[in-house]
């Protein structure tokens, strides 16, 4: 879910990155009126000052009617290696009387057809970064009105091979400024407002993604957000101010009625859960780097749902099975089902063993709840619990997403009074967790059956550590 925020700021990047580039193509052109003859020098001019590499592929022209205008089509732009940007068509218009005291400025500038490609490579930098003092070096910019139709801007992961594609974008941004020499997002005021047909990643298909975006000085307000995600309808704020010396963002974002399975990974062998939820967050972050972020995050996440289904393992009958048999792993309903808004990064790499061993069959599940407080980058479970027909499961513990790791994670098998009757500790890498096997069996009374819902414990007398007393209400 934290995919939406990331995306919007490096969409900014790259509209913003592209208007500076278009301006200076305009420049370059200016400076050589025999534009066609000359269109090397003008493709060095612009490389010079962007330091990347640009090549107008296709024909560059000046027009008068209506105003003075410069026609640019097919610019290619790279850097690191890589592709940036292409630009089919641009049409750059240039205000006439300025011209006749030498100053040069700029009217509406209207584009279509235009691919933006940011990429992080596998050393951790960003294809749009110039050498630091290129970086310094920017021009004061005044834009009255830019806009986009047919627009794409894809961003890719090597290092962690992700990444998420816009396309069917289109947009304006309006009294865009920057006073030159501060870093460009820093100081940069704009209003604008886009809409997007799809974006793609690797899970699934979010569509008809809407924002608008008001910017003062490096802080930007993107509010409304409003999108459809996985069959639910999402909405959202963020703030990014990147006029501190270390950038802070503020996110809050609502999923309603949207459909668990088409979030989480399936199973092997057809295991899946089915249902609709609602999801909720709202966090706060600081820093320059990924793990800068993770290690400030703070707030809180929540998801929750009824009358879900368990597919393709008879979860009440092997829990009944249980007590002689020892071969299921609480740990695979506590990743399946518990990890809740993070559940697609805790579960990555999990194969789910004993789940998979499991065929045929489903599991009504009446109530779930994940509800998570973040602190520093953990979150630790405030109110996450589970009831079938016939059972009661609850989890304690920490989800560390700085190290990756479960943190003196507990699932529980627990009994109308909130006492565990079976728990499993979890530890280890999200990728690779590990259960204890040596404290699976906690016995709490005669050990007649696992699902025994006798309210009075006879071993001693004596009564029980409460493990849960939360929302999910036991079985009846």
């Amino acid at each position: 879910m934290g995919r939406i925020p990331k995306a919007l700021k490096i969409f900014l990047i790259a509209i913003g990155g592209l208007a500076a580039l278009l301006l200076v193509l305009a420049l370059a052109v200016l400076l050589f009126f025999d534009i066609n003859d000359y269109k090397p020098r003008v493709e060095a001019a612009a490389s010079n000052s962007l330091k990347m590499e640009v090549s107008v592929e296709g024909r560059l022209g000046i027009g008068y009617i209506p105003g003075l205008h410069i026609t640019l089509e097919n610019v290619r732009i790279r850097n690191r290696g890589t592709e940036l940007a292409f630009v089919k068509e641009a049409d750059l218009a240039i205000e006439l009387l300025p011209l006749f005291q030498q100053q040069l400025h700029y009217g509406n500038i209207a584009t279509n057809g235009v691919r933006v490609s940011i990429e992080r490579g596998h050393d951790g930098h960003y294809n749009y970064e110039r050498p630091p003092a290129a970086a310094e070096a920017s021009h004061p910019l005044a834009l009255p009105k830019v806009s986009f139709a047919d627009l794409m801007v894809v961003y890719a992961d090597k290092q962690s091979g992700g990444g998420y594609e816009f396309s069917g974008c289109n947009g304006v941004l309006t009294d865009m400024r920057h006073p030159g020499a501060a870093p460009f997002l820093k100081r940069l005021t704009l209003s604008g407002q886009f809409a997007c047909g799809v974006l793609h990643g690797k899970i699934k298909a979010v569509s008809d993604l809407k924002f608008s975006v008001e910017a003062t000085d490096g802080v930007f307000d993107f509010k409304p957000i409003t999108m459809q995600a996985f069959g639910g309808q999402g909405a959202g704020a963020m703030r990014m101010d990147r006029s501190l010396e270390i950038p802070s963002t503020q996110i809050s974002y609502t999923l309603s009625k949207f459909r668990i399975e088409e979030f989480f990974k399936p199973a092997p062998s057809g295991k899946s859960i089915s249902g609709r939820m609602d999801f909720s967050t709202t966090l706060t972050m600081r820093g320059r780097t990924r793990l800068a972020m993770r290690e400030s995050a703070n707030g809180e996440m929540s998801l929750s749902g009824t009358n879900l289904t368990l597919t393709g393992v008879e979860l009440d009958k092997e829990l009944l099975k249980f007590e002689s048999s020892q071969n299921f792993n609480l740990i695979d309903v506590g990743a399946l089902l518990f990890a809740g808004p993070v559940g697609l990064v805790v579960t990555k790499g999990y194969e789910f063993s004993t789940l998979a061993l499991q065929t045929g069959g489903s599991t009504p599940i009446r109530t779930a709840v994940s509800h998570w407080k973040v602190e520093k980058g953990v979150a630790y479970a405030k109110d996450v619990a589970l009831a079938t027909n016939e059972n009661r499961l609850a989890l304690h513990g920490g989800l560390n997403f700085v190290d990756n790791e479960y943190q003196e994670v507990m699932v529980a098998l627990i009994d109308s009074s909130g006492c565990a009757r079976v728990r499993q500790k979890i530890s280890g890498p999200f990728s690779k967790p590990a259960a204890d096997k040596s404290a699976i069996l906690v016995p709490v009374g005669p050990l007649l059956t696992l699902l025994d819902k006798a309210k009075t414990l006879i071993a001693g007398g004596g009564k029980c550590e409460v493990f849960y007393n939360g929302s999910v209400v036991p079985p009846k």
